[in-house]
């Protein structure tokens, strides 16, 4: 792994530094395939929608020239790419510096027999987890911040269940997300994405698949999704940056269909995530 803080390779976090006592930052994570972002336009837009909406100054140019050295160091780049915004130093208590963020680049090498040249969908088991997330501060829904102590605890209970991804719901009863994915949900024959107005993260391969669905002319409902309505789920699948469809084929004692997810995945062409930009 290596690190670049506004473009300059750095070891160490400063003590003051305001992510570490407050997570007051956020993130996305690409991978990036023969020194391509793939899906770099939806995650810059999603730096941009953050940095707004958290009055973050930054310049995120600072991307470009950190990837730049590490080309011109490493040659051809494959692997991922964590990309964190932090609001930087500042002294004890709230208020905020008048300094800009700053940029911080994490690089997670990989050789290209590991990544391999498409995208396959996986297969996998699943469930409801028990405990709930909450309702967050409207300014920050969809944000991905650096507050993901939900997700920490909610990844506890799916490793404990044995489940890689687990749907998620919230303390009023609406099915919001995956622990670290969004999810796409069929019922009566037709494909729904929870809404995500109170809670849950505005993902880059959600944000992709329903651009290709409306391509398609695909109907895709997005809207409040309610526990009542999981026993009738038929076709449940996850997505994010890194994994453009985890298929489920048992959600606890529910046997799901996995054939429309398969279809899905094939007729939007999602094995090529990389040639859409």
């Amino acid at each position: 792994m290596q690190c670049y803080k506004n473009a300059e390779p750095i070891e160490h976090i400063h003590l003051l530094d305001r992510a570490f006592h407050y997570g007051d930052g956020c993130f996305s994570t690409a991978r990036i395939r023969n020194n391509q972002v793939e899906l770099r336009h939806r995650h810059l837009a999603r730096l941009a929608h953050a940095k707004e909406h958290m009055h973050l100054t930054a310049n995120l140019e600072l991307i470009n020239k950190t990837l730049a050295d590490l080309k011109q160091k490493q040659g051809k780049l494959n692997g991922t790419l964590k990309i964190v915004l932090s609001r930087g130093e500042g002294q004890r208590g709230y208020s905020l510096p008048e300094h800009p963020a700053d940029v911080w680049v994490f690089f997670y090498p990989q050789v290209q027999e590991t990544l391999g040249a498409e995208y396959h969908y996986e297969i996998i088991q699943s469930g409801v987890l028990e405990q709930t997330i909450g309702l967050t501060m409207p300014q920050l829904v969809g944000v991905k911040s650096l507050n993901r102590l939900e997700q920490v605890l909610l990844k506890q209970e799916a490793d404990q269940m044995g489940w890689l991804e687990a749907l998620v719901t919230d303390v009023q009863g609406r099915v919001v997300e995956g622990v670290s994915s969004n999810c796409f949900i069929r019922i009566n024959n037709t494909w729904i994405t929870p809404q995500l107005g109170y809670n849950g993260v505005h993902g880059v391969m959600r944000a992709e698949i329903l651009s290709r669905m409306q391509q398609q002319n695909l109907r895709c409902e997005q809207r409040d999704v309610h526990e009542s309505e999981i026993a009738q789920i038929q076709s449940l699948f996850f997505c994010n940056a890194l994994t453009p469809m985890k298929i489920v084929s048992h959600l606890g004692q529910q046997v799901l269909d996995v054939q429309p997810c398969v279809e899905l995945f094939k007729q939007l062409q999602l094995n090529q995530i990389h040639s859409y930009v």
